[in-house]
C-alpha cells in the first residue's frame, strides 16, 4: 500500500492546472473566488484609468473655455442643458444658483455667495464619490486576499496531514503534493492583494488630486462671482 501510495506521489504532475483540480472544494472555491477578486481589480483599474484620463482631458477644455474672456452667462447657457464634464457639472451648479438669487428687479437675494458655495461643494462631492468609487473594491482585497488566500493554505494542509496518517508514509514525496496544492491558494492571494495595494494607492492619488483640481476651480469662480457682489 505504501509503495503504491509513493508512486502516486512521485508521478504527479506539479502544473497550476493539475494542483487546481486536485485540491479538495473548499480550496477550489478559495482559488476561484481569489482568482475572480483579481480580474475584477484589473477591470476597475482599466476603468478607472480611461475615467481620468477623460476628466483630465475634459478639464483641460473646459479650463481653456473658462478663461477664454468669453461672458459667464454665455458659456453657461451653452452647456447648462447637458454639462458633460466633472467641471461644467460644476460650473453650472454655481451659475444656476446665481441666477435663482436674481430678482426681477435686478438685485441679488442676500447670502447669495455663500448658497453659490454650497452648490459648489455638493457638486464636488458627487464627483467626488463618482471618481472613488470601486477603489473601495482594491482597498478590501488587498487587506483581505492573503488571509482568504491562508485560509485555503491550511485547510490544504489539513487534508495532507489527514492523507499521511492514513497512508502512513512521511515521505516528502506523499506530502508535496498536499503541501504545494495549499501553498497555491496562498500564490493566488498574494496574486491579487500585491496588485490592488499598489493600484489602489495609485489610483486614490489620481483622483485626490483631480478633487483638488475641481476645489481650485471653485474657488476661483467663487472670487470672480464675490467681485460682481462686490
Amino acid at each position: 500500500m505504501e509503495t503504491e501510495t509513493l508512486a502516486v506521489a512521485q508521478h504527479a504532475e506539479y502544473t497550476v492546472v493539475a494542483l487546481f483540480f486536485r485540491a479538495t472544494l473548499i480550496v477550489q472555491l478559495v482559488m476561484i473566488g481569489l482568482i475572480v477578486a483579481s480580474v475584477w481589480v484589473w477591470a476597475v483599474t482599466f476603468t478607472k484609468v480611461a475615467m481620468f484620463r477623460r476628466a483630465r482631458a475634459n478639464a483641460a477644455a473646459f479650463d481653456s473655455a473658462f478663461w477664454s474672456g468669453e461672458p459667464l452667462d454665455e458659456l453657461y447657457d451653452q452647456i447648462a442643458d447637458a454639462p458633460r464634464s466633472a467641471y461644467e457639472r460644476v460650473f453650472v451648479a454655481g451659475m444656476t444658483e446665481w441666477r435663482r438669487s436674481l430678482r426681477d428687479d435686478g438685485a441679488l437675494i442676500p447670502g447669495v455667495q455663500q448658497r453659490v458655495d454650497r452648490s459648489m461643494d455638493v457638486a464636488i462631492a458627487r464627483e467626488s464619490e463618482r471618481w472613488t468609487q470601486g477603489l473601495n473594491f482594491l482597498a478590501t482585497t488587498g487587506s483581505a486576499a492573503p488571509f482568504v488566500g491562508l485560509f485555503g493554505t491550511v485547510w490544504g494542509i489539513m487534508r495532507s496531514f489527514q492523507e499521511i496518517a492514513a497512508s502512513g508514509n512521511t515521505s516528502l514525496a506523499v506530502v508535496a503534493p498536499g503541501i504545494a496544492e495549499a501553498l497555491l491558494a496562498t500564490g493566488l492571494g498574494l496574486l491579487a492583494a500585491i496588485p490592488a495595494v499598489i493600484l489602489y494607492n495609485k489610483l486614490s492619488g489620481d483622483a485626490d488630486r483631480l478633487v483638488t483640481g475641481l476645489e481650485g476651480f471653485a474657488d476661483e469662480f467663487s472670487t470672480l462671482l464675490s467681485r460682481q457682489l462686490d
